[in-house]
């Protein structure tokens, strides 16, 4: 096995090697549940789902865990601006959270743990940090006493005192130095909060994982991942408070992707450029979504554009049409020769090539690469004048395996039963009437059937995503 890892920790590829041989324990930081989630949130839940496809396909067993931020200011925020409570707005969005990652073909965690589920440990967890001098009370606030941690800023590689450059205390701030972190926050007035020994509040933003990953995984893990904007000062927190906690290394490998872009900005709310996956699966299939994401090597930054995603969505149809030829042939000729063994050699060395680029870091630009180098061969192959059922069927097969493993399955396309025939009539019928409504519903009820509806002026074309 020769797995290797970009370690953020230590700024360079690292063997893999599991604490437990054989088994993997990763932990990939959620999103906080106050809305869908946009493109930035999705990067990461594609790549790590990826990764741990990977690494079972290798031979281990990995537990994955994602957590939910089910509550924060932007949380109450939310809960206020629209008159309900926090444990309605996380609920809504973490149901379309899983709608959203199943479309795109993301499996779900093993553990999906949420911090209103974990209070009294996030609280026993604090009392201990109390306890052994890395935190303190103040005004029914609990503060992290960073200087006290001698490690801190080994992820992100930056000292205390370059740290303390950007740091300032407010007038009456409660914290005894500008560079410590909140760990329990004093409730205000009519918000939501818990129990604890120092009051009513609830936890602060980076103790929920660390007390989440140690619930769910043990002391060490072996695989803390998430996006670049996480390196500081959350991981870098992270580490702080459960090293402290536990006297143990926290991960012994730090993945971090790096950010998206919209057409050459950077994503944000005041540039009107803020993409919801919600509505970008309204109009794109999922799968050229999941493939354009892959299409860059994860720690490197990703433009989304309309031209890139067209890119995508024609090198889909490439690989799709060739992999439906391949099958056709497989399934109606009458003539197939005898085994080949040259040719089988050309699928295996393009598998091989696959392997080794996701060995490489889990480099997925490269192994979609050699998934087009396959299409491109087994066209090659489609022009001889006599094909063997070997060939054909290792081509299936190897089709199969590697797209699978960068989770872009082939649906088998099959006939419309007559529920989806109907459905489609109906939907005919709306658009007529000017029912756009329920002509979205439709669509996307056909959509969580892997039926994909293109509305063209020669009328509405479907197909399996």
């Amino acid at each position: 096995m020769t797995i290797q890892i970009f370690n953020s920790l230590t700024r360079q590829k690292e063997l893999f090697v599991p604490l437990e041989e054989g088994k993997v324990k990763m932990y990939v930081c959620g999103p906080t549940v106050y809305n869908y989630i946009h493109i930035g949130n999705a990067r990461p839940v594609i790549v790590y789902d990826t990764v741990r496809r990977y690494l079972e396909y290798r031979g281990f067993d990995v537990k994955y865990v994602s957590n939910f931020t089910d509550v924060d200011d932007k949380l109450i925020k939310a809960a206020n601006e629209l008159g309900e409570d926090v444990p309605e707005i996380a609920e809504r969005f973490i149901k379309a959270y899983f709608d959203n990652t199943k479309a795109l073909g993301c499996a779900e965690a093993d553990v999906h743990p949420r911090v209103t589920e974990h209070m009294p440990q996030i609280v026993e967890f604090i009392e201990a940090l109390i306890a052994k001098g890395y935190a303190y009370e103040s005004q029914g606030d609990v503060y992290y006493r960073t200087r006290k941690f001698d490690g801190y800023g080994k992820l992100s590689h930056q000292s205390v005192d370059e740290l303390k450059i950007g740091a300032r205390i407010e007038a009456g701030d409660k914290k005894q130095d500008a560079l410590d972190f909140v760990l329990w926050k004093a409730a205000k007035p009519n918000e939501i909060s818990w129990d604890s020994p120092w009051g009513q509040g609830r936890p602060g933003w980076h103790i929920e994982c660390s007390v989440m990953a140690r619930e769910h995984l043990g002391d060490t893990i072996d695989i803390h991942a998430g996006g670049q904007d996480l390196t500081f000062p959350h991981h870098e927190n992270e580490i702080a408070q459960s090293e402290a906690y536990t006297g143990k290394p926290f991960a012994r490998y730090w993945m971090h992707n790096g950010y998206i872009n919209i057409e050459n900005e950077k994503m944000s709310k005041s540039l009107n450029n803020f993409v919801l996956v919600n509505d970008i699966l309204k109009e794109l299939d999922p799968q050229v979504l999941r493939l354009f994401m892959l299409s860059v090597h994860y720690r490197h930054p990703i433009n989304y554009s309309k031209h890139l995603v067209e890119d995508a969505q024609a090198g889909m149809e490439r690989i799709r049409t060739a992999y439906s030829n391949v099958k056709y042939r497989l399934e109606h000729s009458a003539d197939l020769g005898d085994h080949d063994d040259i040719w089988l050699s050309k699928i295996d060395a393009i598998k091989n090539q696959f392997i080794e680029a996701m060995d490489d870091d889990f480099n997925t630009a490269n192994a979609i690469s050699k998934l087009f180098d396959l299409a491109k061969l087994a066209n090659t192959y489609l022009l001889e004048k006599q094909t063997t059922e070997s060939v054909l069927g290792s081509l299936i097969d190897v089709f199969d395996e590697l797209a699978g493993l960068l989770g872009l399955p082939f649906a088998q396309v099959e006939l419309l039963d007559d529920e989806v025939e109907a459905l489609l009539e109906e939907r005919i019928e709306a658009r007529k009437n000017r029912d756009f409504a329920r002509s979205d519903e439709i669509r996307d009820h056909l959509k969580d059937q892997s039926i994909i509806l293109e509305d063209t002026a020669q009328g509405t074309r479907w197909k399996r995503g």
